[in-house]
């Protein structure tokens, strides 16, 4: 099975725009769990534009799922994970400031540095995820650093999803089962939504997990949130 994890990034963003605690992401989070969710993924940035280092904690506390922290592994973040041991630390090669998540590592460039951090949050029992584009060479390069998981990076696959669906999941195929054939666990994230996620779930069927948020949440706005979960569920199946 796919387990779905929300990125309840979005939510922090309405709160953080207003002030104060509403929306109160803790009890988002609990709620999204309880609506069927299998999963929270926030990514804590070091502006905190939207999820703060106090919401990190906090979640820590009421995440009964499983938890996942993306983020760059800077000093800072990997203090903070180190300290919270979330079930799973995604990597992701963002500069400070940038809007979202929009590339995947160089494992061949950054072999060095990957290996280390990676060694790191190991040795804290935290399994580790890297966010990679869907090419074999970096593919290759993420089972050499050591890491337990790749997150496919599928904004190409949902840009071109539209115009030939096909031909746009050709690359995504291929990158994930050369990661089962290296024995690594296979995560997606990025634009992934109600029209493009049932495809590739058919299409990789081993996938260990999806991490979806802005889509969710403006989903959400119309169907309500147990309603989108499960809808987002559905796509799963």
């Amino acid at each position: 099975m796919t387990k779905l994890s929300v990125n309840i990034n979005k939510i922090a963003t309405i709160r953080n725009a207003r002030g104060g605690n509403n929306p109160n992401v803790v009890q988002i989070a609990i709620d999204c769990e309880r609506f069927g969710a299998q999963g929270i993924t926030v990514h804590p940035r070091p502006d905190e534009r939207h999820i703060t280092k106090q919401d990190v904690y906090d979640l820590k506390k009421v995440v009964t799922t499983e938890f996942n922290i993306e983020g760059y592994p800077d000093e800072r973040f990997m203090e903070m994970v180190k300290e919270v041991k979330p079930e799973q630390a995604t990597l992701v090669p963002d500069p400070p400031g940038v809007l979202t998540s929009n590339a995947g590592w160089d494992t061949v460039a950054h072999e060095e540095f990957l290996k280390g951090v990676i060694s790191e949050l190991k040795a804290a029992g935290i399994r580790v995820s890297i966010f990679v584009a869907p090419e074999i060479d970096m593919i290759e390069g993420a089972a050499k650093v050591g890491t337990d998981r790749i997150e496919l990076y599928t904004e190409m696959y949902a840009s071109a999803y539209e115009n030939d669906k096909t031909k746009a999941i050709v690359d995504y195929k291929l990158a994930a089962a050369r990661a089962k054939e290296l024995g690594l666990g296979i995560n997606a994230g990025h634009d992934l939504d109600l029209k493009n996620l049932a495809y590739l779930k058919q299409e990789i069927p081993f996938m260990d997990e999806v991490s979806i948020g802005h889509a969710l949440v403006c989903d959400a706005l119309y169907f309500g949130l147990e309603n989108t979960i499960q809808l987002y569920l559905r796509e799963l199946r």
